[in-house]
């Protein structure tokens, strides 16, 4: 009996390339044309290895998040590092990845979380990125709660407060860097953050 056709094509890179779409275009503005087009495959390839366009976006906005976890949240726990300096490092290297010229600038996550309020995305692909919003902030919640020096600091008394200071900031410079505005211009804006809870300004020493 004849075995089925290989498939002719990564599914990792694919995937890559559908969530570089999304992250241009939104999930409202990206077409399965779109799609299948940066994906260097047909339509018929696409439903068969990924299903429609809501469950390819649940499975890009899933990457999106694993990779920015392993990418930045590091920096939270470095050993032997000031508690002012983890988060200079950690909102950093967030920032200068809105910025980067390498993909579409600003963040996946928080141009598709502006959509869901318009109801136009499916009610799986929302819960996924609210979840994700809501997951980011109890995170760093938790981190102000449970850090060492941050309860050293009576920081921790303010814990949520803080996190959505932070959460609020990189919202805010996602939006700015896609608009253009570059890593230089948006530090001041982290320094502020810190001195809004506490701590003071320092110089970031990112290393991916």
């Amino acid at each position: 009996m004849a075995s089925g056709r290989k498939k002719s094509f990564s599914e990792s890179e694919a995937l890559v390339a559908a969530m570089q779409v999304f992250w241009a275009k939104g999930y409202v503005g990206a077409s399965l044309s779109d799609l299948t087009k940066s994906m260097g495959i047909n339509k018929p390839s696409m439903y068969s290895a990924f299903g429609n366009k809501e469950a390819l976006f649940i499975q890009t906005t899933q990457l999106y998040i694993e990779n920015s976890e392993q990418k930045h949240a590091k920096f939270l726990s470095e050993q032997n590092t000031p508690l002012a300096q983890r988060i200079k490092n950690h909102m950093a290297s967030i920032v200068l990845t809105q910025c980067e010229s390498s993909h579409p600038k600003g963040c996946y996550l928080v141009l598709c979380q502006s959509e869901v309020v318009g109801g136009a995305i499916p009610e799986a692909a929302s819960k996924v990125l609210n979840n994700a919003r809501v997951d980011g902030q109890k995170k760093l919640t938790d981190f102000f709660s449970n850090d060492v020096e941050s309860i050293e600091l009576g920081l921790n008394k303010n814990a949520e407060e803080h996190a959505l200071c932070i959460m609020t900031t990189l919202r805010g410079t996602a939006t700015m860097a896609r608009a253009g505005t570059a890593y230089n211009e948006l530090e001041a804006v982290i320094d502020n953050t810190l001195r809004g809870i506490g701590l003071l300004p320092c110089k970031a020493k990112i290393t991916h």
